[in-house]
């Protein structure tokens, strides 16, 4: 049976263990692969339009960096793996996101890297796997 993986991808060594394991498992399967990446944004701001509009324009920046200098690069590095590999960028909560790719693109898993962070900052604010596991609205897997 074919399946589709969604995997977090920020182009850290984590990530780039996620997306091996999620092509490994597709051409096992037949199956395919979105590469999501997700720039982090936080609704708790107050802003006034003039800044508003200033953060709209970074955002578009942003997003338009991410394709040319993260995504780009790896879809052209998979290019010859066997696997149909396509991407997303969205912005706002990583978990949510996440959920939503994989939501819309009909995926079966999620596939994300572990960091292996365990300070206080992950205990005070939450890590993303944890909150992914809690939300995902697919099976979840973290890869050590």
């Amino acid at each position: 049976m074919s399946e589709k993986y969604v995997v977090g991808f920020d182009g850290s060594e984590a990530a780039k263990r996620a997306l091996e394991f999620a092509v490994g498992r597709a051409k096992s399967n037949g199956g395919s692969v979105v590469v999501a990446h997700v720039l982090e944004w936080s609704p708790y701001s107050f802003l006034t339009p003039t800044e508003l509009e200033e953060r709209h324009k970074r955002r578009t920046e942003e997003m338009d960096r991410a394709e040319t200098a993260l995504m780009k690069p790896v879809l052209a590095g998979l290019a010859n793996s066997g696997v149909t590999v396509e991407s997303s960028i969205k912005y706002g909560n990583i978990a949510e996101q996440l959920g939503v790719i994989a939501k819309d693109a009909g995926a079966s898993q999620i596939v994300i890297g572990r960091n292996g962070h365990s300070g206080i900052g992950s205990r005070v604010f939450g890590s993303v796997a944890g909150s992914l596991v809690q939300i995902a609205p697919v099976a979840t897997t973290v890869v050590p």
